[in-house]
């Protein structure tokens, strides 16, 4: 049975959360502040966790930092902050994805499957070179891509964007990292970079550019790839 720890102060929401997970047989373990999160984060060793950043006793980004010291655990953001600054310091700490409140039911349990089957999918070998999808290959070794038996040539930093996403299957990547990945840090707040880069690739790799299957945009978050 798959463990979730849900950190949230508010019992109305643990209680719908509850009743969601455990219908769907989930083992759900709650905790209303920072420091018992953190006990139980070390003590039970839950197999994902849903975390609400404003707790009652420290702030949720710190809880972030914590854990992440100590854990690769997956853990979803559940907060009523909106601003992409806000985001970001989630995402940067460690976070591996963010819902906004108020969220539906249905949309957090499809993200909350998909932590579950990247914390379950074996780690890659150095033998896995290859990313494999309908509609492209990408080769990590030789760093060639290839769409309808054709090559596709990208530009160094069209490739380093892709590697970073296609290496992170599924996962949020904020726009900050990308960009002081690719970039560095002088061009940390340049987000128009990237909205050129994205638009370039999906011209290259995606059938229908204006609605992306693969690289997905997260708004005033970040991109993540869905193979």
């Amino acid at each position: 049975m798959i463990k979730v720890l849900v950190v949230e102060d508010d019992a109305q929401l643990v209680r719908a959360l509850r009743i969601n997970l455990e219908a769907r047989k989930f083992e759900v373990e709650t905790a209303s502040d920072g420091n018992t999160a953190l006990r139980l984060a070390a003590t039970r060793k839950p197999d994902v966790i849903l975390l609400d950043l404003g707790l009652p006793d420290m702030d949720g980004v710190d809880v972030i930092d914590e854990v992440r010291g100590k854990s690769g655990v997956p853990i979803l953001v559940l907060s009523a902050r909106h601003t992409s600054e806000e985001k970001i310091r989630a995402l940067d700490a460690g976070a591996d994805d963010y819902v906004t409140k108020p969220f539906s039911m249905d949309e957090l349990l499809a993200r909350l499957r998909a932590a579950v089957r990247r914390r379950e999918a074996p780690a890659p070998s150095d033998e896995i070179s290859v990313v494999t999808t309908d509609d492209f290959t990408v080769d990590l070794v030789a760093k060639k891509v290839r769409r309808n038996d054709r090559s596709v040539r990208l530009t160094p930093t069209e490739w380093h964007l892709l590697e970073i996403l296609i290496t992170n299957p599924g996962r949020l990547v904020s726009q900050r990292k990308l960009l002081l990945d690719v970039w560095g840090p002088t061009y940390a707040e340049h987000t128009n970079y990237l909205r050129v880069y994205m638009a370039q690739l999906r011209r290259k790799l995606e059938a229908d550019p204006s609605h992306p299957r693969y690289l997905i945009t997260e708004p005033g978050m970040g991109y993540r790839f869905e193979g």
